[in-house]
């Protein structure tokens, strides 16, 4: 997979005890890279992390310490880094908003900082989030040249933490002095709503089902009819890989930012998706109840993915049907059977990805 660019490849993921990170350090470990993490402590229980088990080096930061961050990254000459470390979560964001702005913006500029000046670091992936666009709410996909923004600190925080990636592009890593006096190319990735087994973060849809269904209680649905893109995690970490693996095989015109979404096809509904559920696991019961005076989320929001779509070859290997099923699966095996089915996903998934022709699962 990749062209076999992670094999042996020293690799950081920031942010690595979180669901995404916890899920890109096992398919790197899948695929032969040494793989450094650097994070708080997981802050969940249960922990996609902890039940992994994975046998990997591990720094747990605080990313907003400048001196430990540089100190640590300069210890490890990484040959690339995967920075998903950040306050995540929309609702938080409006009772943490000092702490959700300095982790997002300053914690990313001191991860771009510590990576300056180092000869063997051939690549840094910062990871975003479709939220940081200036969400018009149209029916229109954003594009990667469109105006980022954001209503909530968070997504504002995402918007900034853009900003900066771009400034540290062309202050420090400047493309026209690729290879003179610099050796490192800069990313970002902006995803959808990614959803996948092993997430017990507060506040998200398919967390608060699992919980209410292993509980047999009725889950609150506030927002029926928001829109979302919704993707399995190993959608947008492909795209993830895909890009790192440009930048270290030191292709420069891959240093922009990029949209990894799932099609407008797959876009649907919360209440779609509470009832998609249930076809996999009857025993979820919902009740709608909206509330008054509930902090701003955004009504629909759409990404266009054909810059992914033609310079990357990427493209998403499940449809909405198939994510949904293992997504579910996953916490039904959790809750029923005590079986942590992430290998399974993944291996499933590379199976999909080579069937319909996926050029970094079928390139040698």
């Amino acid at each position: 997979m990749f062209n076999n660019e992670y094999k042996n490849k020293k690799v950081i993921v920031t942010g690595h005890t979180g669901f995404k990170g916890s899920w890109l350090c096992r398919w790197l470990q899948i695929m032969g890279a040494n793989v450094i993490g650097i994070s708080l402590q997981p802050n969940t229980q249960p922990s996609h992390f902890n039940l992994l088990n994975l046998d990997i080096e591990s720094y747990f930061i605080d990313i907003r310490n400048a001196e430990e961050i540089e100190k640590t990254i300069k210890k490890i000459k990484p040959d690339i880094v995967f920075h998903l470390a950040a306050q995540p979560l929309v609702r938080d964001s409006y009772d943490i908003p000092l702490i959700t702005f300095e982790t997002n913006v300053i914690g990313t500029a001191n991860i771009l900082n510590a990576c300056r000046n180092m000869d063997d670091l051939r690549g840094v992936v910062i990871v975003t989030t479709d939220k940081c666009y200036e969400n018009k709410e149209w029916i229109w996909g954003y594009r990667e040249s469109d105006p980022v923004g954001g209503h909530d600190p968070y997504s504002a925080s995402k918007g900034c933490a853009e900003l900066v990636t771009s400034c540290f592009r062309k202050s420090f890593f400047n493309l026209e002095l690729y290879g003179k006096s610099h050796g490192t190319l800069i990313a970002s990735a902006r995803a959808g709503n990614v959803i996948g087994g092993g997430d017990w973060s507060k506040d998200r849809l398919i967390p608060d089902i699992m919980r209410a269904v292993s509980k047999e209680e009725a889950v609150v649905i506030r927002n029926p009819g928001s829109t979302r893109p919704w993707q399995h995690v190993l959608e947008c970490l492909s795209g993830y890989l895909c890009l790192g693996e440009k930048l270290l095989q030191r292709d420069k015109k891959f240093a922009e930012s990029w949209n990894f979404a799932s099609t407008f096809e797959e876009n649907a509904k919360v209440l779609e998706i509470v009832n998609l559920i249930k076809k996999y696991w009857n025993k979820l019961q919902y009740e709608v109840k909206t509330q008054e005076n509930q902090p701003y989320e955004a009504g629909l929001l759409r990404l266009d993915c054909s810059k992914a779509l033609t310079h990357l070859c990427w493209k998403n290997v499940w449809n909405l049907e198939n994510t949904i099923a293992a997504t579910t699966n996953w916490y039904r095996n959790f809750y029923e059977n005590n079986a942590i089915s992430t290998d399974l996903d993944i291996e499933n998934y590379i199976k999909d990805a080579k069937r319909v022709g996926v050029r970094w699962a079928t390139e040698n």
